[in-house]
């Protein structure tokens, strides 16, 4: 196997607010490779020059957030000629931008939540008037659900935005969908099982999704096999549209009539012991060990044996 794939940087830690997640995501990746008989090598880029990646035949994405989710990265992995697993730059970079995400799927027909742009300017008590509360405001640009806050008073959103601004200048405001939250996670062509996810605590946010352990999981979901089947299809036209390849993950929202509401994009999932990738796979008859070499596979497929720059 080590022939197949040469040898293969495990890209975790990295400059964002995930580093931590991504180090724990990039050590289960790095562990099942090696177990395989695989050549593979913690790379943290945060550490380490980039022009170290020179020496390496193909890299496994487990960064997550700015600097290695968001086309940065595969933009660098591009000029060395490298393979790498995931979407390339432009999908990367705006599946990391949840506004750019909506605007794209508004034009390709994808339902999404009413939302709104916020800024230090913005006339806050017209937009909740809009939206209705509760409502949801997050950076547009960050991940692991870091800065996102629920307003659920008259007034708050102002507070609310303050706060996601301190991870990124651009902030929306999102409508609240209310009947339940689930995940399609996507491998290549094969969509997989859907999760819904059942936090303990008010929503699914940073505490449930990494900290708590009584954040269940449901999987199969609940949903009649026919919807199922239909958000799984739609699932994968979203992540498409926004040019998304290898592997990946869309979230969507459940409204207490049945309508689906999808959320965003996840260019490179996480995949720690919490991770809803290998949880979907899992029940699809995929093994840890399995999934991560069939993600490795698509990438080598999507852009050949590495090529020798300069």
């Amino acid at each position: 196997m080590s022939e197949t794939f040469g040898k293969v940087a495990v890209l975790l830690g990295g400059k964002s607010g995930e580093r931590e997640v991504s180090l724990k995501s990039g050590s289960a990746v790095l562990a099942a490779l090696q177990a395989q008989g695989i050549d593979a090598e913690a790379f943290d880029p945060a550490t380490r020059p980039l022009h170290d990646l020179a020496q390496y035949d193909a890299a496994f994405i487990s960064l997550h957030g700015r600097f290695g989710e968001d086309g940065t990265m595969q933009g660098a992995l591009e000029l060395f000629g490298i393979p790498y697993t995931g979407s390339g730059v432009m999908a990367s970079a705006i599946g990391m931008d949840k506004w750019r995400t909506k605007l794209i799927w508004h034009a390709a027909g994808v339902t999404t939540p009413a939302f709104e742009v916020v800024s230090a300017d913005s006339d806050f008590a017209a937009i909740e008037q809009k939206l209705g509360l509760p409502l949801f405001v997050k950076p547009a640009n960050e991940g692991s659900s870091i800065g996102i806050s629920k307003v659920k008073t008259a007034g708050g959103l102002k507070a609310a935005y303050e706060l996601a601004a301190k991870s990124d200048p651009l902030v929306i405001a999102e409508q609240f969908v209310g009947g339940g939250e689930y995940t399609v996670g996507i491998l290549g062509d094969q969509v997989l099982p859907i999760v819904r996810i059942v936090p303990a605590n008010e929503f699914y946010d940073f505490e449930a999704k990494y900290l708590r352990d009584d954040t269940q999981y449901l999987c199969p979901c609940g949903l009649p096999s026919a919807q199922e089947a239909r958000i799984q299809a739609e699932a994968l036209q979203a992540f498409k549209a926004i040019g998304g390849t290898g592997w990946g993950r869309v979230d969507f929202l459940m409204d207490e009539a049945g309508k689906h509401y999808f959320l965003e994009v996840n260019t490179s999932p996480g995949m720690t012991d919490h991770s809803l990738v290998p949880m979907a796979a899992k029940a699809a008859g995929i093994p840890f060990g399995d999934l991560v070499k069939r993600i490795l596979s698509l990438a080598i497929a999507q852009h050949g044996a590495k090529t020798r720059v300069g």
